[in-house]
């Protein structure tokens, strides 16, 4: 199995442990959405289930579209700056390889955005 395909199915897997609270938005062989559980406005608009992040594969990388990093900002400042380097713009991570201290800091980020979502009353 290639790296990539590895890394794209820890980060897919990483994401499903917090289902629930969250839920699956929507999954296909290549990507996955997953957003909070209540109806919320993002935006002006009402949406069944605030937006919560993607994963999505790239030719040289997989995409981790996490939200949270955006909507609570300040709580996400401390990541390390290895996961940092793979951050372009506010919420977008560009991941090209992962070992393990990198994956626990992922899955604890995506664990403490889903206890700020519960804490906000998004889930």
């Amino acid at each position: 199995m290639h790296e990539l395909e590895r890394l794209h199915k820890k980060l897919i897997s990483i994401l499903k442990e917090n289902i629930p609270p969250l839920k699956v938005k929507s999954e296909s062989e290549s990507s996955i959405e997953l957003t909070g559980t209540k109806e919320a406005m993002q935006g002006k608009k009402k949406v069944d289930g605030f937006y919560f992040a993607t994963i999505m594969p790239k030719p040289k990388d997989i995409r981790l579209y996490f939200f949270p990093i955006y909507t609570h900002a300040s709580e996400f400042e401390n990541i390390s700056p290895d996961l940092r380097k793979y951050l372009k713009g506010k919420s977008c991570f560009h991941i090209k390889k992962m070992d393990v201290e990198l994956e626990n800091e992922i899955r604890q980020m995506v664990k403490k955005g889903a206890e700020l979502y519960q804490k906000d009353g998004l889930i």
